[in-house]
């Protein structure tokens, strides 16, 4: 018998058109449309379009017939590249596994995550409120043994939504559901299925052969397979990991200079903290800071030699967000993040330099040690600590 898998699909809800309503205000609640001229077809729609018929790929036309009052908006792709890589850095906090198919949604398999993070739904929760907290957007999210049924799952409840299916309920899910649903299956092949009166999935699984060859041939079998939810096919990384990082989003927008560095130390301590458990050094640090109004801007430095003790992290971090401080004098800020790229297993040292392991310094490796044995929060450094915390 195969292993389990445990496998989510992650889809972002009208995602170029969700970005531009978190990024104009006055845009939300509006009907949105992101595309060219009018001549050009619809790139996305928001929810509040598609309550018109308004969908993507529409000739742009046909959109303001339907709603004269459409805001339409010219799409800015390098933005949303630069939205999609935040989200799926979010994916590999959870699992290398992830399976990118567009900018806006990817395949996880979550299954030798779960003794870290819990089972697969408690996962699937946490991306969905990481994603909203960091980027002030939703996802919808299918839980599922295969990629097939966690495909068609993310897509029953939406937008903002989750949906599991197990193998116990599988055939209760999918039996009444359209054809349609079914990945692959496209307007040409659903008349000819309609032709033969198959309009649901049970009526998939369960017709004839004679009914299904004359459609499908020698893919007959893969079909009915489909109906019946079986699906082996692995989730493949899109690319191995290039960077290392972590982030976080404040209550409060932070407007002194000491609450922003005790934020930046902590997260100098999280992102050290991850390399050196993967015996990692980075060659290169980044500082990602986001204003109130969402404006986001990354900043980066080389690490010569590379490192990963938190104070090597920590120091050249610090001094890219002055140096965007001096640039943005008064700014109040509502997210920091902290990363490394560039890594290397190992990093030939300067020779006039203190040598650092890829365990990082000693101090490094006894916090390590400490917090492997007891927890994460079990040791902290004081200048982390908020006033109100010191006793």
């Amino acid at each position: 018998m195969k292993p389990r898998r445990n496998i989510l699909h992650v889809d972002m809800d009208a995602f170029y058109a969700s970005v531009e309503q978190r990024d104009d205000p006055t845009l939300k609640g509006k009907p949105v449309v992101v595309g060219g001229n009018t001549r050009g077809v619809v790139a996305a729609a928001s929810y509040e379009a598609r309550e018109f018929g308004i969908r993507s790929a529409m000739p742009m036309r046909d959109a303001l017939r339907r709603c004269p009052n459409l805001c339409r908006v010219p799409p800015r792709m390098s933005h949303y590249q630069s939205v999609s890589k935040e989200v799926f850095s979010i994916f590999r906090e959870f699992t290398p596994m992830v399976e990118g198919l567009s900018l806006d949604e990817a395949f996880l398999d979550v299954t030798e995550s779960l003794q870290l993070f819990g089972n697969e739904v408690v996962i699937a929760r946490e991306i969905k409120t990481r994603v909203k907290e960091r980027t002030g957007l939703t996802a919808s999210v299918g839980v599922a043994p295969n990629k097939l049924v966690a495909k068609i799952a993310s897509d029953l409840d939406k937008p903002d939504g989750l949906f599991v299916v197990t193998d116990k309920d599988m055939r209760d899910v999918l039996d009444p559901l359209p054809v349609r649903v079914i990945p692959g299956i496209g307007p040409e092949t659903l008349s000819r299925l309609n032709r033969v009166r198959i309009a649901t999935i049970a009526d998939l699984r369960l017709a004839h052969d004679q009914h299904l060859e004359p459609i499908f041939g020698r893919f007959t079998q893969r079909t009915r397979d489909r109906a019946a939810g079986i699906d082996d096919r692995p989730v493949q990384p899109s690319r191995r990991d290039k960077s290392i990082s972590a982030e976080s989003t404040f209550d409060e927008d932070l407007s002194e200079r000491r609450a922003m560095r005790r934020q930046l130390l902590r997260l100098s301590e999280k992102t050290a903290t991850r390399l050196r458990a993967k015996e990692l050094v980075a060659g290169t640090v980044q500082v990602k800071i986001r204003q109130s109004d969402f404006t986001t801007f990354t900043r980066q430095s080389a690490l010569k030699p590379p490192g990963n003790s938190t104070e090597t992290l920590y120091k050249a971090a610090t001094i890219l967000l002055d140096e965007w401080l001096a640039e943005y004098p008064g700014a109040r800020i509502r997210l920091l993040g902290v990363g490394g790229s560039a890594l290397v297993r190992d990093a030939q040292p300067d020779l006039f330099a203190p040598q650092v392991s890829a365990g990082g310094t000693q101090l490094d490796q006894t916090v390590d040690e400490i917090r492997g044995r007891f927890g994460d929060t079990s040791l902290g450094r004081a200048r982390t600590l908020d006033t109100d915390q010191i006793r």
